[in-house]
């Protein structure tokens, strides 16, 4: 592995990060759980970054990608008509509850954002959006620019004119033990002083995680949006809601993350763990909003057979085996665990999560990669994260069972037992 390591970091750009002293290389994986280059076996916490939502070697998704390969028809081109994309969009436009809703499909996320912010820019004629703070929306030119998260924002060039709002930063003294309508109060206020203030008269769109992933799963409180969309149909200013990880009932208590706040957004933008590994992103929007755009474009690679195949099993595998209820489920008894946990263990500073997504709050970086060796040497790989790099994020497949629920949250416990026993 030492050779393996040395021959990345000579072609492989340094902030490509790599996790552990001792990085892995996965070699092979079935149902959550996965094996590196050595032999050891883990149980699969973090899915890829949210991205093999079903788990490894799923007959369902392997079969449908083997019957496309047996045609021999791996790419067309969106120039033809392409079967298996017009059927996942339906899908898609019928799932999203978004009025005449149209899809298009990229190859990620950050494509996706790009285009959901190309869409709002046009119809409302203005360079201005909103974002939040703690944000992460993608690396490419006009993501970054919405992103505010300091350790993924490369520059402060920008094609955006962009103003950043609270919502999922109750941490700061401002807020600290507010009740979930005293902040939501506050918020709204300041969304309508920055109306008023920092922006001149038309605003494009508001983008918003409806839990923010890089941020460390932090999120605004049940309602929030809401709110903010009141003032934002008061304005007619776009509401995108990225649903890059929170979709395809991850949260549990509902099929898409904005949905948790009684919210039906103009457009949504998804990717991820929709094709359970293969590259599949996409906008999910109003029909009209779709259509304006007067000049010809394609995604060379969206919508391409392989991937609609892979996309259209994982969504089916979804539905037809009630996995936001199953992400409920294991999810409560995760978190209800954790919380428990943090009652002994001062280390702990917060727990938080909906569904199959959850953070550990720690009090120092140190302590967060501290977590992750014990973790991995336990058996289970975890993800990191949060504003100052002291979140411990995990989101494991939606096919997790109540067995391996509870074996994580063992593992889990006892690191931070560990680390709470160091600390001391």
């Amino acid at each position: 592995m030492s050779d393996l390591l040395a021959r990345h970091r000579a072609v492989i750009p340094n902030w490509v990060a790599l996790y552990y002293n001792e990085p892995i290389e996965i070699v092979s994986g079935k149902g959550n759980r996965v094996v590196d280059a050595e032999g050891k076996s883990y149980l699969d916490f973090f899915a890829g970054i949210l991205t093999n939502m079903i788990g490894y070697d799923v007959p369902e998704v392997r079969e449908a990608v083997e019957r496309q390969l047996s045609t021999g028809v791996v790419h067309t081109s969106t120039v033809y008509l392409l079967r298996g994309q017009i059927e996942l969009a339906e899908k898609i436009a019928r799932l999203s509850g978004i009025p005449d809703a149209k899809v298009f499909f990229t190859n990620s996320g950050t494509e996706a954002n790009e285009t959901a912010l190309l869409l709002a820019t046009y119809a409302r004629k203005t360079d201005q959006v909103l974002a939040m703070r703690q944000s992460y929306h993608g690396r490419s030119f006009g993501a970054i620019s919405v992103t505010s998260n300091t350790s993924w924002k490369n520059n402060s060039l920008s094609p955006l004119n962009v103003h950043f709002l609270h919502g999922a930063d109750r941490q700061l003294p401002a807020f600290r033990g507010m009740s979930d309508e005293a902040y939501i109060e506050a918020c709204v206020a300041d969304l309508r002083h920055s109306l008023a203030t920092v922006v001149s008269k038309d605003v494009a769109a508001f983008i918003a995680e409806p839990i923010q992933g890089v941020g460390g799963f932090t999120m605004a409180p049940d309602g929030l949006f809401a709110a903010y969309k009141e003032v934002l149909d008061e304005h007619g200013i776009l509401f995108i809601s990225d649903e890059v990880q929170t979709g395809w009932g991850r949260t549990g208590s509902s099929f898409f993350g904005i949905q948790n706040h009684g919210v039906t957004p103009d457009m949504m933008t998804f990717a991820k763990g929709l094709g359970n590994g293969f590259a599949v992103g996409g906008i999910v929007a109003r029909g009209d909003l779709l259509d304006q755009l007067h000049a010809v474009g394609l995604s060379t690679f969206g919508g391409n057979p392989i991937s609609m195949a892979a996309a259209n099993a994982t969504l089916d595998y979804v539905l037809s085996h009630d996995l936001q209820a199953n992400a409920a489920r294991t999810g409560a008894l995760i978190i209800d665990g954790l919380r428990a946990a943090a009652e002994r263990l001062p280390v702990v500073k917060d727990v938080r999560g909906k569904g199959l997504m959850f953070a550990i709050e720690l009090s120092s970086p140190e302590q967060a990669a501290r977590f992750m060796e014990l973790s991995k040497q336990a058996g289970l790989l975890a993800g990191k994260g949060g504003l100052y790099g002291t979140a411990i994020r995990m989101a494991p497949p939606l096919t997790l069972t109540i067995e391996e629920a509870a074996e994580g949250l063992d593992i889990i416990v006892n690191a931070l037992e560990t680390i709470n026993d160091e600390a001391r």
